[in-house]
């Protein structure tokens, strides 16, 4: 059973007037949610309530234990998700097999197994999801500040087999436009990248400025040759009723983002 602590991708696409959804039937993408209030179901308590998928941030073992069985029913998982060791960088594996050997360190992953479920953690970066319009390739990215300048994006989209035209984008929950305040060295950084990313700045003062994270994902995602993106308007910090927000409170859990071929 599907509940209140998932929302699924969004991939709307837009032509005129008209809003059509083009994502394959075959590709199963969700965003977890906090899960609290009268319909909390998760097994985390205080500043991880309720449904908490990490392991690293300080919450009871059994409590994550829980939370990821419950995940697993509750989706019908295929498998166990293949987790990351998130580093904020622009590295990319292939998750070909359900459970990997190790853990692999990086910030996205890509598949064209069917079964293997392909998974990232957030509370305010940016989770995207990547399928191709025939639906024999998936992935989803990690994608914070440093990893959308490392360039995450376009690793993930050169790690998949389907050209960038071809390639749906949904992006998950973040941290809102109005809620993230960047100092001068992070605008310096993205302007010296492309000059296109001025569009996701406003500045507040002298040396600080307000980024849309989900502008700059969507500026390189676009230079790279995607045309479909959909998602972007949730915003992380604001919403504390659905969403973990490491910048609202720094002892937090986080957010899975799971993409997967039926």
């Amino acid at each position: 059973m599907i509940d209140s602590c998932y929302m699924p991708a969004q991939w709307a696409e837009e032509t005129g007037a008209v809003t059509s959804l083009v994502k394959p039937d075959n590709v199963f993408a969700y965003t977890t949610l906090r899960c609290v209030g009268p319909e909390r179901s998760g097994f985390s308590r205080g500043s991880y309530d309720s449904f908490n998928l990490a392991t690293h941030v300080g919450d009871v073992p059994a409590a994550v234990t829980a939370n990821r069985k419950k995940l697993s029913s509750d989706l019908s998982l295929p498998a166990e998700p293949v987790w990351l060791e998130q580093v904020h960088s622009n590295q990319v594996v292939r998750a070909d097999r359900a459970k990997p050997v190790e853990i692999p360190r990086a910030d996205a992953s890509v598949t064209s197994s069917q079964g293997v479920v392909c998974a990232v953690l957030t509370a305010d970066c940016l989770p995207v999801f990547f399928c191709n319009r025939q639906g024999s390739e998936v992935a989803v990215a990690h994608a914070g500040w440093r990893g959308l300048h490392a360039g995450i994006l376009s690793a993930t989209l050169a790690k998949m087999q389907s050209p960038a035209g071809d390639v749906l984008v949904s992006l998950g929950p973040a941290i809102g436009p109005q809620a993230f305040e960047v100092g001068q060295d992070v605008y310096d950084a993205f302007l010296s990248k492309n000059s296109a990313n001025h569009q996701a700045f406003v500045a507040t003062d002298d040396t600080h400025y307000l980024c849309d994270i989900y502008r700059l994902a969507r500026i390189e995602l676009s230079a790279s040759g995607v045309t479909s993106i959909a998602g972007g308007n949730h915003c992380s910090y604001a919403e504390a009723g659905l969403f973990y927000s490491y910048r609202r409170q720094s002892t937090t859990g986080r957010m899975a983002s799971l993409i997967w071929l039926g």
